[in-house]
């Protein structure tokens, strides 16, 4: 006779999953409308700068890069980056490399919106400090394409799914680095603008936001890279881009495809990643 050590042995058995399947799942599809409409501002930007990104001819790119890679690394890193681009275009990758910074640029847009302000307020506020921090380790701990599961149940698949699941994602940086960034300045430098006769919002931006911008600056940098993870992993929800090709590639087990479209993404990834830290230094 065996002896019965575990719970389970007792033939006990708990039915989450059937509860959420039945209950959870259906309230979730039922609540799609709504949350459709409520991604309409995300989708309109994202729609904006892919279109935009695409019509943009690739000689003008070019020397748009250009002119971002002298200005913050010089002449060298410049030049690999024009190899880089070129290399990107001779592999017929142009369109969906520009899809991709459309997705990437879209998140920072919104992960910037919603998270300075939540960052000053994080800083503002020891209470809401202490609730928003849990959130924020829940998020930045959960496997990436976990995030996936409900916002398909939410808003679908496609391009605007994959930047909201993006956006959830590459979020907690931001917000962690602002609250860090204000906290940060010191008494001195409130207490100066309070003799002058400031008030707490003129404070916070003429003194406390100009002291913290690096520090922001770097949450920026790092919700980018987030970004540019996260935007491939979409893919698995249909978003396009370098993402897509890397997923498709690798279905069909096609691996040629799937290095060049690799190696795209990591040209992308330096290139941002060099010049959003040398704007940081600057």
């Amino acid at each position: 006779m065996s002896l019965k050590l575990s719970p389970s042995d007792y033939e006990i058995y708990i039915p989450i999953a059937e509860w959420i399947e039945k209950n959870v799942k259906e309230w979730l599809f039922t609540q799609r409308p709504l949350f459709k409409k409520l991604s309409a501002p995300i989708e309109t930007v994202l729609n904006s700068l892919d279109s935009l990104f695409n019509l943009i001819p690739f000689p003008i790119a070019i020397l748009i890069f250009i002119f971002f890679a002298y200005r913050t690394n010089g002449l060298k890193f410049t030049c690999l980056t024009v190899i880089g681009l070129v290399f990107i275009d001779l592999v017929d990758l142009w369109s969906e490399s520009m899809t991709t910074l459309a997705m990437i640029f879209t998140a920072v847009i919104f992960c910037t919106i919603i998270g300075i302000p939540l960052g000053i307020l994080s800083s503002r506020s020891k209470t809401f400090e202490i609730i928003l921090r849990p959130i924020l380790d829940i998020m930045q701990t959960i496997p990436s394409f976990v995030y996936l599961i409900p916002v398909v149940m939410l808003f679908g698949i496609g391009l605007t799914p994959g930047v909201i699941a993006t956006i959830i994602f590459a979020l907690p940086p931001i917000i962690r680095l602002t609250n860090l960034g204000v906290r940060q300045v010191g008494k001195g430098f409130k207490e100066a603008g309070s003799s002058l006769g400031l008030t707490k919002l003129l404070i916070l931006v003429k003194i406390e936001i100009p002291l913290a911008l690096k520090t922001i600056m770097a949450g920026i940098n790092q919700t980018l890279m987030l970004a540019l993870s996260m935007v491939v992993i979409a893919a698995l929800i249909g978003a396009g881009g370098l993402g897509l090709t890397v997923y498709v590639a690798l279905g069909r087990l096609d691996i040629g495809s799937a290095v060049i479209g690799g190696t795209a993404i990591v040209i992308l990834a330096i290139i941002l990643d060099r010049i959003t830290q040398k704007i940081i230094k600057a």
